[in-house]
């Protein structure tokens, strides 16, 4: 722990020390870290010059462990057996068939577009399709490229005192391949990763620990957590006189707002939801995090992360490889695509009827699609060159299809579309310029997307 201390201490009269004050574990909560601060200080010099805002905020849903394409969005009956599997397409309100699988996606078909030919040539490994569905890029050259959700923090500021940018219900863990996975801020620094919230918000004791009076101070009320910083500025008036100080103070102040406000207590407490919009979305931990990121992004909140899953080793999830301790055809069936029915399409149709539709993007990503050939323990596994992605909202006309896969959903036939390409129509729906550049390592510019990157325009037009 690093501890920020002078000569001697003082006590106040809820028996707080200033030396417990200024415990960096203690303000860990209120921004005041040293990673917090260097980043800061880095990025001093832009700080204060928000972009013109479209009002748009964004939802982006990633489905960890890869949906099987042949099984969900793009179904094949005319293949073979062992490549078309078990489920039967169903007709939706869209210019599309779905699987069986998703009926109360198929009734709001409608309201959302596929992307059948999105693909990638790096390592089949999860972790690097993180990556490249997250920022639009591969990591390399020790060069960590930002997520969306952060460079449009950056670039945009928050809208209040709620965090731009929050993941739910929190960031991805081990995928197996121990390389990052795309959800913080990169080469921005710690002063614009996402908001996590570290808890299930489908528990009944689902508390948001940030936003809690850190264990450290006791009883302290949050009021005499701010007025103990009084106590501090005698004995550092030349570190406070500093630039440094400066940008901490600033961080310091949006954690303090945060911590101690009612708008933002308010809008994580699902206590405030009624009974029967909760169970509508599904009492699990990926409905409740739908219904939380609608009430976030109602509230102001830019940009909400989804992680329908955490890891592919503890729970069943999308990685249908079959075999243990991986999830089967089975267990998507009959597990996680209920779920995950249940929770999207109660989330569309709530941000539709909230009128809030239109102005946030929700955004159905997967680091790959899976192998057509279903394997010997009737499972499928990781397959880059072809996969389903797909949007609502933000600008995003529903109902069509946007390129066509070949006769068993192995490759684009037609219109491949890249992830810089996704994450390029995300910053279109959000009214960001495809060639601004953000300060990169070593304070050089770095574009927001690769060079000649455009949207996905058919989703708009």
């Amino acid at each position: 722990m690093i501890t920020l201390s002078g000569r001697g201490s003082v006590t106040t009269c809820d028996g707080v020390t200033r030396r417990d004050f200024l415990q960096v574990g203690a303000l860990g909560a209120l921004g005041l870290s040293l990673s917090h601060f260097n980043a800061l200080r880095a990025t001093a010099a832009e700080l204060g010059k928000p972009t013109a805002d479209n009002g748009n905020s964004a939802i982006l849903i990633f489905n960890l462990g890869a949906p099987s394409q042949l099984d969900l969005f793009d179904l094949k009956p005319e293949a073979p057996r062992e490549i078309r599997g078990p489920f039967q397409p169903i007709s939706t309100r869209g210019d599309f068939q779905i699987s069986e699988l998703l009926p109360l996606h198929a009734k709001l078909g409608d309201k959302f577009s596929l992307v059948r030919t999105v693909y990638h040539t790096a390592a089949a490994v999860h972790d690097t399709g993180h990556q490249l569905l997250q920022t639009g890029r591969l990591f390399s050259g020790g060069i960590n490229t930002p997520h969306a959700g952060c460079a449009l923090e950056y670039l945009k500021g928050r809208r209040n005192e709620l965090p731009a940018h929050v993941i739910l219900p929190e960031p991805m863990g081990n995928t197996g391949g121990g390389l990052p996975h795309g959800q913080d801020a990169g080469f921005l620094g710690k002063a614009y990763d996402p908001f996590s919230i570290h808890a299930d918000p489908s528990r009944p004791d689902f508390q948001v620990p940030d936003l809690l009076p850190p264990p450290e101070i006791g009883e302290a009320r949050l009021q005499r957590r701010q007025d103990l910083r009084a106590v501090v500025e005698g004995t550092m008036k030349k570190f406070e006189a500093s630039e440094n100080a400066r940008m901490m103070d600033a961080n310091f102040a949006a954690a303090y707002r945060l911590m101690t406000s009612e708008k933002a207590r308010e809008a994580f407490d699902l206590t405030k939801e009624p009974v029967r919009v909760r169970e509508r979305y599904g009492l699990t931990r990926f409905g409740q995090s739908c219904l939380l990121a609608r009430r976030l992004v109602e509230r102001g909140v830019r940009f909400v992360t989804i992680n329908t899953f955490i890891t592919v080793f503890d729970e069943i999830t999308w990685d249908i490889h079959g075999s243990k301790p991986f999830t089967s055809i089975a267990g998507m069936k009959d597990i996680v695509c209920p779920m995950y029915d249940q929770g999207y399409s109660a989330l569309i149709e709530d941000l539709h009827q909230r009128g809030l539709l239109d102005s946030t993007l929700v955004a159905n990503l997967a680091e790959f699609g899976r192998t057509p050939k279903i394997n010997p323990t009737g499972g499928r596994d990781h397959w880059p060159a072809c996969w389903t992605c797909y949007f609502a909202g933000g600008g995003v006309k529903g109902g069509r299809v946007v390129g066509k896969s070949d006769e068993i959903a192995a490759y684009p036939a037609e219109r491949p579309v890249t992830a810089s390409e996704i994450v390029g129509t995300i910053y279109r729906s959000l009214g960001l310029d495809l060639e601004t550049h953000l300060p990169g390592p070593q304070g050089r510019p770095f574009p927001l997307v690769d060079f000649g990157t455009q949207p996905i325009r058919e989703l708009f037009a």
